[in-house]
């Protein structure tokens, strides 16, 4: 680590704590040269994988597009933000653990899907007709009458 001050390139480590819950290392620095002191912030850098649209081109992973489609899915739905950031980062963390260094627009899909059935079946019956293109009502028929089938929903089959 270099000196900010001098541009030394002896440093030590004086002090050394966790910040922000664990995920970040502070590391309280002094220059052996002038003897100056400074502050670092050590990260473990996670690399997304890139995105493989269907058209075949590549693009990479957009956090920000990801919130849209859920926001967009969830909109006017009783879910708190806290809940859509936890479904954010239970994405990330899937498409990280697969180690991957490309994944398909069809995989994050379905992985979005995954989330959004445990969060909210109205809200994962909007994605999925944008997602899966349905093309009339029967495919909405199709997918609730799925939905109320499978228990790992995270909703009650029967409502009445």
């Amino acid at each position: 680590m270099h000196c900010p001050f001098c541009s030394a390139e002896d440093t030590k480590v004086i002090d050394s704590r966790l910040v922000t819950g664990g995920d970040q290392v502070r590391r309280r620095r002094e220059c052996l040269t002038c003897g100056d002191r400074f502050t670092t912030f050590e990260v473990a850098e996670l690399v997304m994988p890139r995105i493989i649209k269907r058209d075949g081109s590549r693009e990479p992973f957009n956090e920000d597009k990801l919130r849209a489609g859920l926001q967009r899915a969830l909109e006017k739905r009783p879910v708190s933000v806290e809940a859509i950031e936890a479904a954010i980062n239970q994405v990330k963390h899937a498409l990280r653990s697969q180690g991957d260094r490309e994944v398909s627009a069809r995989q994050l899909g379905e992985r979005v899907m995954e989330v959004l059935r445990g969060l909210d079946a109205v809200a994962y019956v909007r994605f999925a007709s944008v997602y899966r293109d349905f093309q009339d009502v029967s495919e909405f028929q199709q997918e609730i009458e799925r939905l109320a089938r499978d228990p790992d929903t995270g909703q009650p089959a029967d409502r009445g």
